[in-house]
């Protein structure tokens, strides 16, 4: 019985891999606030973002398109991550979180190519709008912090540091892409605001062509049944 128990389990997570990504990003949502930059957090944080990164490969693998340029990014990425830690060398650390930045990207849209291919409306689609939202949110979020490290003082906040912090941004980035707009950090440096400006785009352009399709394809099926 429990061996059929864990077979059943085993193979919804084989057909829903874009809830297992929205699971744990909406799990790091909750786990970041008690990670700071220092010790054991670090390491933690850092274990948490490879994580991500393979669930990130796992649905590419899904998609239409190729696995190859997730590779190239993702490997890179940990390299860079791993020897930055290490050394503590901030360059290092900037440069995987922009590569972090562009597989994020290349997911999104590999989930957003995954859910147009189709003309019915799967669970796992479902899911993957999810996903595809956070994914947005996470680039975003890097995008963000690759800025302000090119760029210092690109953000101002309540707090007195020149640099937001990891959470700061993902609020701000989530803030942006649901079009709510309530964050206290603000972009004062001309790239921060057309970064802002095109998570605001995408926000908008993401809920009038994807999801809205997604609705009225479901809706479209209830009314042929």
């Amino acid at each position: 019985m429990a061996i059929a128990r864990r077979t059943k389990w085993l193979a919804m997570a084989r057909r829903h891999p874009s809830a297992w990504l929205l699971g744990v990003q909406l799990l790091g949502v909750l786990l970041y606030p008690a990670m700071d930059e220092a010790g054991a957090s670090r390491a933690l944080f850092g274990a948490f973002g490879i994580a991500v990164l393979g669930l990130s490969l796992w649905v590419v693998g899904r998609s239409p398109l190729g696995m190859w340029l997730a590779l190239v990014l993702a490997i890179p990425s940990v390299v860079f991550s791993i020897a930055g830690a290490l050394l503590e060398r901030p360059g290092l650390i900037t440069t995987a979180q922009l590569l972090e930045c562009l597989l994020y990207f290349y997911t999104a849209g590999s989930l957003t190519a995954y859910m147009l291919q189709d003309h019915k409306v799967t669970r796992d689609e479902l899911f993957a709008a999810g996903a595809t939202f956070t994914l947005l949110a996470w680039a975003f979020a890097f995008a963000f912090a690759v800025c302000q490290q090119w760029f210092p003082g690109s953000f101002l906040a309540t707090s007195e540091s020149e640099l937001r912090t990891w959470m700061e941004l993902l609020y701000l980035s989530f803030s942006l892409l649901s079009g709510v707009g309530l964050s206290d950090v603000v972009p004062v440096h001309p790239q921060a605001r057309a970064l802002v400006m095109l998570e605001q785009f995408s926000g908008v352009m993401y809920v009038a062509l994807v999801v809205s399709r997604l609705v009225g394809l479901t809706m479209l099926r209830h009314a042929r049944n």
